[in-house]
C-alpha cells in the first residue's frame, strides 16, 4: 500500500488493485512468474490452494515447492513453451493438487509478459475449476487415477493395461480417450513425464547419466539417450554441461 499524504490513508498499488479484481471471482486463481518460473505474486484463491496466507510466503518459490515433482516438471515445461514462443496457451486441462493433496481438474490459460524491450520476461496464468468454466469434468476425472499413478510411479514399470484398469476402460478405449482429451497417447504421456523428470535431475544433481535413466524409469540407457536427444535436441550429458555453463 502506498501512502497518499492525507493522514494515514493508503492507496493500493496497481498490482494489488489488479489482484483484487480476481479475488472477486470465486475459485479462479491468478499467478505471475518470472523468467525462471519463480512466483512473483498470486491472488487469494492461489494462496489458499497452496495453503498460504500471504504473498510473502510464495514469492520466489517454484512449482516443486508446492506440487509433486512430476507434476511440477510438467507445469514448468509449459511455462518454458510460453516463454520460447511468446504466445499464450489457452484452456489447457491440468490436474492440480491443493495443499491437502486433493486433486482437481482446472482449465489453465498462460500468457507471456514482456519487458520494455519486447523480450519475454515472465508469464501470467489463470486457473479455472471445470465447474466454474462451465465444462463437464467427468471425462477427465475418469483418467485421474491413471495420471496420478504415473506421477507417483514414473520410475517404475508402468503398462497401458495398468492405466486402463485404473480408469475402468479397455486399453483401446484408454488410447482413444487420451488422444481425444490430451492429444497424445498414454505411452507418450508417460514418456514425457519421465523425460521431464530426467531434465530436472540433470539440472539439479551430479548423478551419473545411467542412474538418472534408471531412476526415471528407463531400463536401457541407450533408449534414454535417444529419447532425450529427440526431445531436447542434445544428448543428456551435453544438456547438463550447457545448463551448468549457463549458471
Amino acid at each position: 500500500m502506498k501512502p497518499t499524504g492525507r493522514g494515514s490513508l493508503a492507496v493500493p498499488s496497481r498490482a494489488e488493485q489488479f489482484l483484487a479484481l480476481f479475488d472477486a471471482i470465486p475459485e479462479v486463481c491468478l499467478v505471475v512468474k518470472d523468467r525462471r518460473s519463480r512466483v512473483g505474486t498470486g491472488n487469494r484463491a492461489w494462496l489458499e490452494m497452496h495453503g498460504c496466507r500471504s504473498v510473502a510466503e510464495i514469492v520466489g518459490k517454484a512449482d516443486d515447492d508446492f506440487h509433486p515433482a512430476a507434476l511440477a516438471a510438467q507445469y514448468v515445461a509449459e511455462d518454458r513453451r510460453v516463454r520460447r514462443t511468446g504466445r499464450p496457451l489457452r484452456d489447457q486441462a491440468w490436474l492440480v493438487r491443493d495443499h491437502a493433496g486433493v486433486p482437481r481438474w482446472y482449465l489453465c490459460t498462460k500468457g507471456p509478459l514482456f519487458d520494455p524491450h519486447g523480450a519475454v520476461d515472465g508469464r501470467a496464468g489463470i486457473l479455472r475449476p471445470f465447474d466454474q468454466a462451465g465444462q463437464a469434468p467427468d471425462e477427465y476425472r475418469r483418467l485421474t487415477p491413471g495420471l496420478e499413478h504415473v506421477v507417483a510411479n514414473y520410475g517404475r514399470r508402468i503398462t497401458v493395461g495398468q492405466l486402463a484398469r485404473l480408469a475402468d476402460l479397455s486399453a483401446s478405449q484408454l488410447q482413444r480417450e487420451f488422444r481425444r482429451l490430451f492429444g497424445i497417447t498414454p505411452g507418450e504421456y508417460l514418456l514425457q513425464t519421465r523425460l521431464l523428470m530426467a531434465r530436472r535431475r540433470l539440472e539439479a544433481t551430479t548423478d551419473a547419466i545411467g542412474r538418472t535413466a534408471r531412476d526415471c524409469g528407463f531400463y536401457d540407457q541407450s533408449h534414454f539417450t535417444r529419447a532425450f536427444k529427440r526431445q531436447a535436441g542434445v544428448p543428456p550429458l551435453v544438456y547438463r554441461l550447457r545448463k551448468q555453463a549457463a549458471g
